[in-house]
Order: C-alpha cells, then sequence, then structure tokens
C-alpha cells in the first residue's frame, strides 16, 4: 500500500477540509487550491472523495467533473516540501520538443498549392463581408458552456456562451476549450478568470505557424489535416495562419504524437497549453484587421 494512504494529513490541511466554502465565495478556487495541497499525501480517487465531502454543504450541486478536473489540473503544480505557498512548482519534467525538419517540411510546400487553392478545398466558404463569428462559435463550441475570450491578453473574461452573444466578432482572442468554472488559480496563486485550472479537457488543437509565407503554412495545414479533423483555419490577421484541429475524447499520447509531428515541421510549440489564447475566428485584430477565416469543415463536429 502506498505510504499516503496511511499518513495523516497534517494538521492545517484537516482544518481547511472543515471548514470548507460557500458558494459565492470561490468554491472552484478553493478546490484547486486544496489540491494541491493533497497531492503529496493522497491519490487521485481519495482526493476528489475527500473535496466531495468536504463541498458537499456548499450550497449547490458541486458535479464529480468539476472536482475531477480541479484535482488533475493541480497536480502538476502540487504543493512540494521547501516551495513558498504561492509559488507554484511542476512536478513534471520540462517539455521537450522536436527539431524543425526543414528537409521535410521543403518536400511538403513545394508542389502544393497556397492560399487560394486552401480557400477552395474548404467545405464551407465564407463568401460574404459580414461577420460569421457567432454562426462559427455556436458550431463548433456545445450551446451550454462557459468561454474565456478577450479583446487582449490583458483584458478578457470567462462567461456562459450565450452572455457573450453579439460580442464575438470585435474580439480577438479565444480559449479554444470550454472552461470548467468562471474562475481560476494562476502559477502565482492569484484568482483569475483565465488560468489553466479553470480551463476543461482540450477541444481543440490549434496549430500555428509563424515562419515562412502564408502559402507555406495553408500548405502545411493541408498536409496535417491527413492526420487528424481539421475544422478551421483563421488568419491571425497579421502573418500566420491557426489550424483548429479536433482532438475531443482522443487519448492523450496520440493528441501529443500528433502536435510533435507538427512541430517537427515548424509549428508553435506554445499552443500545446490548453489555456492559451488563440485567434478568435472571423474576429478583430488589435490592429482592427480582419481574422478572415480561410476553411471550414464541420463534418467532424457532427460525427462526434
Amino acid at each position: 500500500m502506498n505510504a499516503s494512504r496511511t499518513n495523516a494529513l497534517p494538521r492545517f490541511i484537516l482544518d481547511l477540509l472543515a471548514a470548507g466554502k460557500r458558494t459565492g465565495e470561490g468554491v472552484h478556487v478553493w478546490l484547486f487550491a486544496m489540491a494541491r495541497q493533497l497531492w503529496p499525501h493522497r491519490e487521485r480517487d481519495e482526493i476528489i472523495a475527500l473535496l466531495s465531502q468536504a463541498v458537499s454543504g456548499c450550497g449547490r450541486a458541486v458535479p464529480l467533473s468539476e472536482i475531477a478536473a480541479a484535482v488533475d489540473s493541480a497536480k502538476s503544480c502540487a504543493w512540494q516540501p521547501g516551495v513558498g505557498r504561492n509559488v507554484f512548482a511542476s512536478t513534471a519534467r520540462a517539455r521537450t520538443w522536436p527539431e524543425v525538419n526543414q528537409t521535410a517540411r521543403r518536400e511538403i510546400v513545394k508542389d502544393a498549392g497556397g492560399l487560394v487553392e486552401f480557400w477552395k478545398a474548404s467545405p464551407v466558404r465564407i463568401e460574404t463581408s459580414g461577420s460569421r463569428t457567432e454562426q462559427i462559435v455556436d458550431v463548433i463550441f456545445p450551446a451550454e458552456c462557459l468561454l474565456c475570450c478577450g479583446k487582449s491578453s490583458r483584458e478578457f473574461d470567462t462567461r456562459p456562451r450565450e452572455a457573450w452573444r453579439g460580442e464575438l466578432s470585435a474580439l480577438q482572442l479565444i480559449v479554444p476549450s470550454p472552461m470548467t468554472a468562471v474562475e481560476g488559480v494562476t502559477k502565482e496563486g492569484k484568482p483569475s478568470r483565465h488560468t489553466l485550472s479553470n480551463t476543461g479537457s482540450r477541444r481543440f488543437l490549434v496549430v500555428e505557424f509563424d515562419t515562412g509565407t502564408t502559402d507555406e503554412h495553408a500548405a502545411l495545414l493541408l498536409h496535417l489535416a491527413g492526420y487528424a479533423p481539421m475544422v478551421c483555419a483563421v488568419h491571425s490577421g497579421n502573418k500566420s495562419l491557426h489550424g483548429w484541429f479536433y482532438v475531443q475524447g482522443q487519448p492523450d499520447a496520440k493528441v501529443q504524437k500528433f502536435f510533435r509531428y507538427a512541430v517537427s515541421l515548424g509549428a508553435d510549440p506554445a499552443t500545446w497549453t490548453s489555456s492559451q489564447f488563440v485567434r478568435m475566428p472571423d474576429g478583430t485584430r488589435d490592429n482592427g484587421k480582419r481574422q478572415t477565416v480561410f476553411f471550414l469543415n464541420f463534418n467532424p463536429m457532427k460525427v462526434a
């Protein structure tokens, strides 16, 4: 038996569990903070059971899925002896990504069509001047979900989908997965509406290319679409294309293998972080330019 199961919990953790939180006092944030403290002492199922009992009288029904999400998010930044209270220490080894295989990249783009051909390959085309942000978001995200969107990385909010109605086309950023709660905790231990701790399971993996031409980006994304279903491709309003690949429910190992291949072709590794902001489909960049959607394929959503 794991020794952590038999060791008594520290008194301060027992006191915090007994005190709990009430609805309106930040229950989700409290769950995440408590999970950080519990990981060194208990295993996953035991932590979920302890937290479930602790919030049973908080004033609202707290689903096990919310508790489990908080526990899983806290694992990579669990408390460690000798680390300050407000400092998150990752227990995972630093992720290493492959070097860019320039030969493979050149081979893919040399005979491929450019952006025009990319647009022609789209099963759904936006051919009018009006924004289609609302319609796109309605299809690619569940109706009953929380979305984190922003005008910038400093000006953002997390709201139910309907609370964003009519505003999305003026925004430039969105988290490509539904959120589990309105608020979470940052790595510095501060409450925020845009954190890894309140980001739900990955719905889309966004692949972005910064180096090379837009025509090259289009060729690379079409190539990758042969390995995973691409639902959307958004121009950044500057120089890059963002491909949205539907990965909901896929094993992490399979998704990571796909993304490692994308990185080997020059994709930016930053979008692996599930809470990373990406370009809003058909939204508006801070320079006023439209973030045009060049590719749409809703078929993967219908199959799901």
